[in-house]
């Protein structure tokens, strides 16, 4: 399963060559991903994805200029990977026809009582299995 976020443009996205900031795509990649931390904390009195946590590491392929438009663009995002101590969410920025950016993020959750990173509980595992999804990138899935 892979989560969705409709993400809006703003005009002060665009940079001097008339479309979205490559810096600012880190920002949509933000957005999307605490929507999704938010839809999966049980909010029933359990810890689970209540803390913090921090980003080890942002990997992301530019395939298109995205321009700015009145419309917001879609955020597809999946969990690739579950360890001890990280987890490893892949994401696509695209419309229905163009596909803008390819990235992947790792999360480490972070105890910012104890200044360290903390384990993945079994519960938050249980959560995020259900957003598993390793199957690589079709290159002609959509058009870029």
């Amino acid at each position: 399963m892979r989560h969705l976020y409709s993400c809006p443009l703003r005009w002060s996205d665009m940079d001097a060559f008339g479309h979205v900031n490559n810096a600012v795509f880190v920002r949509y990649l933000e957005e999307a991903r605490i929507d999704f931390m938010r839809r999966l904390a049980p909010g029933n009195g359990s810890p689970s994805f209540t803390g913090g946590s921090v980003v080890a590491r942002h990997e992301i392929d530019y395939v298109r200029p995205l321009v700015h438009r009145h419309s917001p663009v879609s955020i597809e995002l999946w969990v690739t990977k579950v360890s001890a101590a990280s987890m490893t969410i892949a994401y696509e920025v695209k419309d229905e026809a163009t596909l803008y950016l390819r990235a992947s993020t790792i999360v480490v959750p972070y105890d910012f009582a104890e200044e360290r990173p903390r384990r993945i509980t079994a519960e938050e595992k249980s959560f995020l299995k259900e957003y598993m999804d390793d199957a690589s990138h079709q290159e002609g899935a959509v058009a870029v």
